[in-house]
């Protein structure tokens, strides 16, 4: 199964997990105090406001059965793989490796997003 072979129900499935889950991070941060990071969802895009000002945006696109990623690094596209996993187009990174890395930059502080085990 190729990363194009996702019927778009799937996709869009996965999509919205992926979105669901860094909400739920987000939330969880809140309830703990850890950092104040205020989301802000509007069907597939979510923006994540730091407290520094600076935003952390995720869009899903469905024609190209990716999501996007806009940091202040630059942008990042990344596509459904058959095991489940969401890759870089570019360099193969993991999606939720590399929110990490640029919201850990943008806050200035480790924050580390990941799938449920």
């Amino acid at each position: 199964m190729t990363a194009s072979s996702f019927t778009d129900a799937e996709y869009h499935q996965r999509a919205s997990a992926v979105l669901a889950v860094i909400e739920r991070q987000v939330d969880r941060w809140l309830d703990q105090d850890v950092i104040d990071i205020d989301s802000h969802r509007t069907g597939g895009l979510l923006e994540l406001a730091l407290p520094n000002g600076s935003k952390l945006i995720i869009n899903t696109q469905p024609p190209l059965h990716e999501l996007w990623l806009a940091a202040k690094a630059g942008g990042y596209h990344f596509r459904l793989q058959p095991d489940g996993r969401w890759l870089d187009t570019r360099d193969g990174v993991d999606f939720f490796q590399r929110l990490s890395e640029q919201a850990t930059a943008q806050a200035g502080r480790p924050l580390a997003f990941s799938l449920p085990p």
